[in-house]
């Protein structure tokens, strides 16, 4: 029975995360790995509160306000390969979620 691995990939910098994202597709298809994506999902703005003093007392700054972008990619088997992705030091400012699924044939 073959593993799926869910690499969900997001940063605040487009362009760091597309390097990112670009590399690994690359060095899936250098390999031979079955690769999914990467699917693209819809920005997400994030506003962050930020005060003058530690105790919140004073909230005169405005909110920090950010984009969020993410990236979905789906590896299908080679475990080796899905393995040394999700144990690899990334750019700061990325981050990587991982989910392993495993996946059954039908009428097994």
């Amino acid at each position: 029975m073959p593993f799926v691995t869910t690499l969900t990939i997001q940063s605040g910098d487009r362009d760091v995360l597309e390097r990112v994202v670009g590399d690994i597709k690359r060095r899936a298809e250098r390999k031979g790995v079955e690769l999914r994506g990467p699917h693209a999902e819809s920005p997400v703005d994030v506003s962050v509160p930020q005060s003058k003093r530690l105790d919140s007392t004073d909230r005169s700054f405005r909110y920090w306000t950010y984009t969020v972008y993410e990236r979905r990619m789906e590896i299908i088997g080679h475990d080796d390969f899905a393995r040394d992705v999700a144990g690899r030091s990334f750019p700061e400012g990325i981050r990587l979620d991982v989910d392993v699924e495993r996946v059954s044939a039908p009428g097994s």
